[in-house]
């Protein structure tokens, strides 16, 4: 893919001009995915009794090319989602001058901070009050605007188990949504999380969100700007729907399935 693909887009038939036939193809193959999965998330608005625009798509791009987030970026998607910055950074790079907005959704350790807050506006994995003080420092020393920040929820940890994955318990997010709060250069946006695979609510996508919502009822209470609520993937979009979700993170989907190492 040229580099004029990475720039301001021509538009139209120019664009479509400037693509290879393989381009071409795979821009028809991610456009014909989008509309399937906004007829998804049409119905299930419409289910719930919301207006479609309080929900937003987060496009999951990980382990694909940059090639591809500048076709849908082209296609109209406005936000992307990374979990690893190895592959974000160097795509994020590539992509500057479209219109997007990144968001960091994998487990973040302090010494890739610095390079996150480079690209990302929005990070769903905030999990512990020393990452927060990271992402703050990184944020201030590189003189940009506040990051926006959500505490990822590991909804199986209510029940004593998940030990080792990401996320906090939902008793601890008061505590760890306070702390983003007032920790400079943050924002807090919000809640996130991905349907548990162990506990109680494991297998259950529609009550595991809806778990989740009471979650983020109780932060906005302190917080009433926190109103970001980041839940549903590919497989269960409709369920986070149902239950308030504001951002779904669909990836398969759009993309294709991906390969077994991703």
């Amino acid at each position: 893919m040229t580099n004029d693909i990475y720039g301001p887009f021509p538009g139209g038939h120019d664009f479509l001009a400037a693509l290879t036939q393989g381009q071409r193809t795979r821009y028809e193959e991610l456009g014909a995915n989008l509309e399937v999965v906004e007829r998804r998330i049409v119905a299930a608005c419409e289910a719930a009794g919301r207006p479609r625009r309080d929900v937003t798509l987060i496009v999951v791009t990980k382990t694909y090319p940059a090639e591809d987030s500048a076709l849908l970026a082209a296609l109209g998607v406005r936000d992307v989602a990374e979990n690893r910055d190895q592959d974000a950074a160097p795509k994020a790079e590539l992509c500057r001058n479209l219109p997007l907005d990144w968001h960091f959704v994998g487990q973040l350790q302090t010494n890739k901070v610095r390079s996150v807050v480079r690209y990302a506006n929005h990070v769903h994995s905030v999990d512990r009050v020393r990452l927060a003080e990271s992402l703050s420092a990184a944020v201030l020393k590189a003189g940009r605007p506040e990051l926006g920040c959500l505490v990822q929820v590991a909804l199986d940890k209510e029940a004593g188990e998940g030990e080792g994955r990401a996320g906090v318990a939902p008793s601890e997010v008061r505590a760890l949504a306070d702390a983003i709060a007032d920790t400079p250069g943050l924002r807090l946006d919000g809640v996130m999380t991905v349907a548990p695979l162990a506990g109680p609510l494991a297998g259950d996508p529609a009550r595991a969100f809806e778990r989740l919502a009471e979650i983020a009822t109780a932060v906005r209470a302190s917080h009433p700007a926190a109103t970001m609520v980041s839940a549903g993937m590919s497989g269960d979009l409709e369920q986070a729907v149902a239950a308030g979700a504001t951002h779904v993170r669909v990836g398969t989907a759009v993309l294709g399935v991906r390969s077994p190492l991703g």
